[in-house]
């Protein structure tokens, strides 16, 4: 098939890497048939709204904010999850905006993300070995022979969950619990005792101020649907390319093909060769796309993919998402900015702090030092300043609840207190009060590059 003929189907002509081996091919094409006609979760316009405001992020003028769960589970799905994951990334949000006078663009690791990559194929438990779990929209946590069987109408499951998490997330941005008036009441409650509340309290009482004199003049939210409404985007690694196939749609008003399972997709370390079947699917697909870059990625195969993935150079078309661990950031980040600034190439750098400083501790646990987040941050946003280039976003491993599961942090949790709420399905996640503890280091980050590039901007002039 020639490189430049596409379809929604033309990935499966190349070769794959981490996809289930389904057993029943029959059963696969009919769940696949099912999601074919299935009403979209997202919607191309809403996708395009996502691509203008990444633009805007391309250009230095507004920061992404990604994050979300490592990956979502089938029986952790609850209003009240939901809410309190909203409810922190809002936080977080404010802390950011109000810090660095810029729009925040809000994209969560949500609804649609549940599929993972793993680096076996198989895993082993005393002397029992069997196939890894690769997501609850493959096969099931529990290390049970019959659960780790491949099983197609999980997709289904996945679907519907995503299309209720979808419906109360629009609920929450548009139905006044994103009214800036609320910032005190977003305080969660095992945070009110965090050495981080009296932060942002102080930023709360701020709001408070502002919206208080923008009333008196006349402003106010009720009237100004900016102040108590907000734009809340979807986004997930699309592994699973069978089902991103059965969910990819023809925009009625343009003619351009979307995958409608959410508003932006992302291509994984692992499944980022070119000529392979995630390159394949994605480059067709008129959505913001992001691409993880991990420290084998030189800059040459960095540009080879950008030229597939945004042939046009369209602003906000695609977002490097990049994860090389605190140790190794100053080594590999610095080579690949230059690479993509010399060649003009109009992209979005965002920092993963999170998959390349994952460790095991002496209990067994997988967990990441907060320390080491923190520092890769600082390297992500230390190296574009130093090349000249914008440091436009962070994505994150997070959730909105009291998990322990990265040591460090404010309340300094140990490698002992790993086993208190240690409730990920796969990979560690910082908690609410750890997530807003990197809002602030962002927030101050941001707002120091801000002071500097205005400096320059004087200096110019001059």
């Amino acid at each position: 098939m020639p490189v430049d003929i596409w379809s929604p189907a033309s990935w499966r002509g190349k070769p794959i890497e981490q996809v289930p081996d389904y057993a029943d091919a029959a059963a696969l094409a009919e769940v696949e048939g099912q999601l074919a006609g299935f009403p979209p979760l997202v919607f191309a316009g809403e996708a395009r709204k996502l691509k203008r405001m990444l633009g805007k992020v391309a250009a230095g003028e507004a920061f992404l904010l990604q994050g979300g769960d490592c990956a979502e589970s089938f029986a952790e799905h609850s209003a009240d999850n939901i809410r309190d994951f909203f409810r922190v990334f809002l936080q977080m949000s404010v802390v950011a905006t109000f810090a660095a006078a810029l729009p925040v663009v809000k994209v969560g690791r949500i609804a649609g993300q549940f599929a993972k990559p793993r680096s076996a194929p198989n895993e082993k438990l005393g002397d029992v070995e069997l196939p890894s779990y690769r997501g609850d929209i493959i096969n099931d946590i529990a290390f049970a022979a019959q659960g780790r069987i491949p099983d197609p109408a999980r997709q289904l499951m996945a679907y519907r969950q995503s299309a209720a998490t979808l419906n109360l997330l629009r609920a929450f941005a548009t139905g006044g619990y994103a009214n800036l008036e609320n910032a005190h009441r977003w305080m969660l409650g095992f945070i009110k005792d965090s050495p981080q509340s009296a932060r942002y309290q102080e930023l709360a009482d701020r709001i408070t101020e502002t919206l208080g004199f923008m009333r008196a003049i006349g402003l106010d939210p009720e009237s100004h649907q900016e102040l108590r409404q907000t734009d809340f985007y979807t986004s997930h690694e699309a592994l699973l390319l069978g089902f991103e196939e059965a969910l990819t749609r023809i925009d009625s008003t343009t003619g351009d093909y979307y995958a409608t399972s959410g508003h932006m997709i992302w291509i994984g370390d692992r499944t980022r060769q070119p000529g392979h079947a995630h390159i394949e699917y994605a480059r067709g697909v008129k959505n913001p796309l992001g691409l993880k870059c991990g420290p084998s990625l030189g800059p040459d195969e960095l540009l080879s993919l950008i030229d597939i993935l945004n042939p046009a150079n369209e602003p906000g078309r695609l977002t490097l998402i990049c994860r090389f661990g605190a140790d190794k950031a100053g080594d590999h980040l610095p080579g690949l900015i230059r690479a993509v600034k010399r060649e003009g190439r109009s992209v979005v750098w965002s920092c993963d702090p999170m998959h390349g400083n994952t460790v095991k501790a002496a209990s067994g646990f997988k967990t990441r030092p907060f320390d080491k987040i923190m520092s890769e941050i600082r390297t992500f946003f230390s190296a574009h300043q130093a090349e000249g280039t914008y440091a436009g976003g962070v994505h994150l491993e997070m959730t909105g609840k009291n998990v322990t599961e990265c040591i460090g942090g404010a309340r300094a949790i140990s490698e002992a207190d790993l086993h208190d709420r240690y409730h990920t399905y796969c990979d560690p996640r910082l908690n609410a009060e750890q997530a807003i503890e990197v809002a602030f280091l962002v927030a101050e980050l941001l707002k120091t590059e801000r002071i500097g590039r205005g400096r320059s901007e004087v200096d110019a002039a001059e």
